[in-house]
């Protein structure tokens, strides 16, 4: 699906098809039982049945390949779906509700409920700690919000200095692999010690700046370096935290280009989308949105949660 002119963006039989082939690799599977035997499983053909409506002799359900996902009663069309997730997946810096909506001639209620739909699919579950033994991982930390002296003078607080009053993030990046990120009510060492100790192997080498917050849990692991960028070190040897960096810096670019604003509500979902287009910045736009299509299984997501 890198073409934007394939097909499955606009003709909705053959998205179907396309999203089938994603979704089921090895044969239809019925989502309410799990049956693979596809002598029980029957296509329902006719002017009475609608298309990709199947039939499970199992458990005598009828499904569609969006059931079970977070497709699942969507009004929208499969072939718009498909096309979304190919936009929200290939664009570098995001792709703000707004434009979905000019671009797939949708509401802005159903494009901003479509994105956020996507980010869902988006989510992959951990394959265990990052890093390991010879291998490095980066630890740092940034704010989202914009700066007081952008706001309204009647928004401006002078008490928000620094990080206050913005969205404290934590970001874990292995070299040469993955990144996960993390909305942190406040940086200390008592916050960030957990998810250390959760998401990076003990035999990896950390990598940090000098903040406190890391000093003991630093000891937990097989090396921990610091650079100190309160005397401009950046780097020291193999000692710095730019790839951490550079994964912030797409991250706002993201926000300043783009979104503009995020509400803290939703901040999570983004950090999910930011750190699945690190994650997969390897592979080809078509690849990525496969790989998006591929997870929606079981994401079952209806419009009151995302508020």
């Amino acid at each position: 699906m890198s073409d934007i002119q394939n097909p499955a963006f606009y003709d909705d039989n053959k998205a179907r098809e396309a999203l089938e082939a994603i979704r089921w690799p090895n044969g239809v599977v019925c989502p309410h039982c799990g049956n693979l035997d596809q002598a029980k499983i029957a296509q329902g053909k006719g002017k009475a049945h609608r298309p990709g409506l199947y039939y499970c002799a199992t458990c005598n359900g009828q499904f569609t390949v969006t059931v079970g996902t977070v497709m699942e009663r969507s009004k929208i069309p499969i072939s718009k779906w498909l096309l979304a997730m190919h936009l929200m997946g290939a664009s570098k810096k995001g792709m703000s509700a707004l434009q979905l909506q000019r671009m797939l001639g949708v509401t802005y209620k159903s494009a901003w409920f479509l994105c956020h739909r996507i980010r869902e699919a988006m989510t992959t579950q951990a394959r265990g700690p990052l890093g390991g033994s010879g291998k490095t991982v980066e630890a740092d930390e940034t704010y989202m919000g914009g700066k007081e002296k952008n706001k309204h003078v009647g928004k401006r607080k002078r008490s928000n200095i620094g990080g206050q009053g913005k969205q404290a993030v934590f970001a874990l990046v292995e070299r040469d692999g993955e990144s996960r990120s993390f909305r942190i009510a406040t940086i200390t060492g008592k916050t960030l010690r957990p998810v250390l100790m959760q998401h990076v192997d003990r035999e990896s080498t950390l990598m940090t700046d000098q903040g406190g917050q890391y000093y003991h849990a630093g000891k937990e692991f097989s090396r921990h370096e610091t650079v100190n960028h309160g005397i401009d070190e950046y780097v020291r040897g193999d000692a710095h935290t730019n790839t951490a960096e550079c994964r912030f810096s797409l991250m706002k670019r993201a926000v300043f280009g783009t979104h503009h604003s995020i509400s803290e509500a939703h901040l999570s979902r983004y950090l999910v989308e930011w750190d699945f287009k690190w994650n997969t910045r390897k592979v080809k736009d078509g690849e990525r949105a496969a790989l998006i299509a591929k997870g929606i299984d079981g994401k079952r997501l209806t419009y009151r949660p995302t508020h």
